[in-house]
C-alpha cells in the first residue's frame, strides 16, 4: 500500500515535472513566471513567412499544406522564446470542407461563396475528417519536432462566429444585419448544432494528432445583441467546452467584444482559461473573472506605437495578474507591421518580470 502511494506520488510529479509552462497555468492554475505566447504569432510580421506566402497565393491551400503549415507552426518558435506553438490553419476550413468556398482579398478579409444548408447538411463525418487530414498530419509532424515543455495549440471558430461567416451576416462596416439574420431565421439552430458536432469531432482529431491545448475564437460575439448572448454565445460554446472537459483537453475560450459580459460567459461555460480582449480592463478582469486563468488583453497596437508606453502597458498587466493565473498574450491578433525586435523586447520584459 505504502508503495502504490509512494508511485503515485512520483508518477504526480513527473506530471507537473514535464507539464509544460502554459499547460501548468491552466490546469494547475499556478507557473513560475508568465507563460508567453501570441496570436497570429506565425503570420505577416515575420519575413519568413512572407517568403513562403508569396510563393503560396491560395491560402486556403497553404493551410491544407501539411509541411508547409507544420514549418509556419514553428517559425516563432525557432525564433522567439515562446512557451506554445499554435498550428498555421484558419477557422474557416471548417465551413470550406463543408461545402463553401472561400478566399482572401487584400484589406477586405475572407469571402465566402453563397450559403447552401443542402450542401451543408450532406456532409457526412468521414468524408469531413478525410479533408480535413492536412491538418492533423500538420500538428503529428510539428508535435515531433517542437520541444515537449512547449505546447502546442490548435483552435476552432465558435459556431456563432462561423454562422456570421457562413451567411454573411454583418455588413461592410462590421455590424449585424438584422436582414440577413432574419431570412435565416427557421435554419439559425440547426446550423448551429451542425456545427456544433463537426466542431467537435475536429477538436477531438487535433488532440489525437498532438495538439495539448484547445482555443474556441468567438471573434464576432461582440455583435450579438444582449438579449441573444446566452442563445448564440454562452450555449454553443458551453457545449463545445463540455466536450473538451469530457475528453480531458484544457481549453481558452476568447468571446470577443462581450464587454462587462465576459463575467457572465466564465460563470456560465467554465473554461479552463478565458482570453480578454483589450476593451477589458485588467483590473476590472482580475477582480470579476474568477476560478480561471486568464489570457491576453494588451492591445497589439501598442506594439507598434512607442516602446515607452508599450512597456509602461506590458507592466500594468504583469503587475495586476502577479497573484492570477495568467497567460501572457495580445487582446487580438499580431498586427503585420510589428517589428520582430520589438516582439524580442516584449518576451524578454515577461520572461525577466518579478
Amino acid at each position: 500500500m505504502y508503495q502504490h502511494g509512494l508511485l503515485q506520488l512520483i508518477n504526480y510529479i513527473n506530471i507537473i515535472i514535464y507539464m509544460s509552462k502554459l499547460l501548468n497555468c491552466l490546469k494547475q492554475k499556478k507557473s513560475s513566471g508568465f507563460p508567453i505566447w501570441f496570436m497570429r504569432q506565425a503570420g505577416r510580421h515575420l519575413p519568413e513567412f512572407r517568403n513562403i506566402r508569396k510563393k503560396n497565393k491560395d491560402f486556403i491551400k497553404l493551410c491544407l499544406n501539411s509541411n508547409l503549415s507544420s514549418k509556419i507552426t514553428l517559425q516563432p518558435i525557432n525564433r522567439y522564446n515562446l512557451d506554445a506553438a499554435i498550428i498555421f490553419s484558419d477557422i474557416l476550413l471548417v465551413p470550406y470542407v463543408l461545402g463553401q468556398n472561400v478566399t482572401f482579398k487584400k484589406g477586405k478579409g475572407p469571402s465566402l461563396s453563397k450559403f447552401n444548408l443542402k450542401d451543408f447538411l450532406s456532409k457526412n463525418n468521414k468524408e469531413f475528417t478525410t479533408d480535413l487530414k492536412p491538418v492533423y498530419d500538420a500538428i503529428k509532424k510539428t508535435r515531433q519536432k517542437l520541444n515537449k515543455k512547449k505546447s502546442l495549440i490548435s483552435f476552432v471558430g465558435a459556431p456563432w462566429t462561423l454562422l456570421v461567416y457562413m451567411i454573411a451576416a454583418k455588413n461592410k462596416k462590421n455590424k449585424l444585419n438584422y436582414k440577413i439574420l432574419k431570412k435565416f431565421k427557421n435554419e439559425i439552430d440547426l446550423i448551429l448544432e451542425r456545427l456544433i458536432k463537426f466542431l467537435c469531432i475536429h477538436i477531438e482529431h487535433q488532440k489525437r494528432a498532438g495538439s495539448d491545448v484547445i482555443q474556441i475564437f468567438d471573434s464576432w460575439a461582440g455583435l450579438i445583441p444582449s438579449k441573444y448572448l446566452e442563445r448564440f454565445c454562452y450555449e454553443p460554446n458551453l457545449k463545445l467546452v463540455n466536450f473538451c472537459k469530457r475528453k480531458k483537453i484544457p481549453v481558452i475560450c476568447f468571446p470577443k467584444g462581450i464587454k462587462n459580459k465576459y463575467k457572465g460567459f466564465v460563470n456560465t461555460v467554465k473554461p479552463d482559461g478565458i482570453s480578454i480582449d483589450y476593451d477589458i480592463n485588467p483590473s476590472w478582469a482580475k477582480k470579476n473573472l474568477n476560478n480561471v486563468c486568464i489570457q491576453g488583453g494588451l492591445n497589439p497596437k501598442l506594439l507598434v506605437g512607442t516602446e515607452k508606453k508599450m512597456m509602461k502597458e506590458i507592466n500594468k498587466y504583469l503587475r495586476v495578474f502577479k497573484y492570477k493565473p495568467y497567460i501572457f498574450n495580445l487582446g487580438h491578433g499580431l498586427l503585420p507591421e510589428t517589428d520582430p525586435k520589438r516582439l524580442e523586447r516584449v518576451i524578454h520584459e515577461v520572461n525577466t518580470f518579478k
